[in-house]
């Protein structure tokens, strides 16, 4: 059996080590890599966010995978939590993008059902590109309305928003890898779709107990049960520490 020891991560560059892996380029959808953080015990929040969990390491790791996507996708419950604005990164990041062909800065994209959103927040009115945001037929008409004033609004599904949808739209403008942010439910719903490609799991040395929702938790956390399909396995490519915590990158086999 293949063992994989721990790198600690001061003795690499996390910017070059994540750039340089090897994520094909997909013809119908965009490659999907999520990116969560959790507990010993699997608490993926502390006080109902996850800053408490991570230290400088984590963050090291956050900003090398965010400067990669061309999209960072995140569920609306998330980024209302979580305070999400703008994506910025630094000048280096950006011309880093800019030599790999890429826009300054990802496009950031809210999935959200209820389309309850501030459109005066900062995600929106500070963002350069525009804000995607995706949602389904049956939204409020009028906050859709709204929302196409200060947003990009993409339709994805009838009743609800479908995953597969909403990637062949981001496919079809340009977009060919994602990072999703979470939260729990839209983790749930790619999983359950066969769609996420490769994973990114901090380990964070602290028992939480409590509340706290796992990394992908809802009525789409497994497959239809009538397809017999076994859990998705992936291959553990790399695995970084520092100060007993553990950063993991797993991806789909070949």
């Amino acid at each position: 059996m293949r063992q994989l020891l721990p790198t600690a991560i001061d003795e690499v560059d996390p910017v070059t080590l994540y750039a340089g892996d090897d994520r094909p380029s997909l013809a119908e959808r965009p490659w999907v890599l999520v990116n969560m953080i959790a507990s010993i015990d699997g608490a993926t929040a502390i006080a109902d966010r996850s800053a408490g969990l991570g230290g400088p390491a984590d963050r090291a790791v956050f900003r090398a995978l965010r400067e990669l996507p061309d999209a960072i996708v995140v569920g609306a419950a998330t980024a209302r939590t979580e305070g999400y604005g703008p994506v910025r990164l630094d000048a280096d990041a950006i011309e880093r993008r800019h030599i790999r062909g890429q826009a300054s800065t990802p496009r950031l994209v809210i999935v959200s059902g209820s389309l309850e959103l501030d459109i005066t927040s900062a995600m929106f009115v500070d963002s350069t590109p525009q804000t995607i945001v995706v949602t389904h037929e049956a939204a409020d008409a009028e906050r859709r309305k709204n929302l196409e004033k200060v947003a990009e609004v993409v339709v994805a599904g009838a009743t609800r928003v479908s995953m597969g949808e909403m990637l062949r739209a981001l496919r079809t403008m340009g977009i060919g890898m994602v990072l999703c942010e979470g939260g729990p439910i839209v983790n749930a719903q790619l999983l359950a779709d066969d769609l996420v490609d490769e994973w990114c799991q901090t380990y964070s040395p602290l028992l939480v107990g409590g509340t706290s929702s796992r990394a992908a938790v809802g009525a789409d956390a497994h497959r239809d049960a009538a397809n017999d399909d076994a859990p998705e396995r992936l291959q553990l490519r790399r695995l970084l520490e520092a100060d007993d915590m553990l950063m993991a990158n797993y991806v789909r086999g070949s």
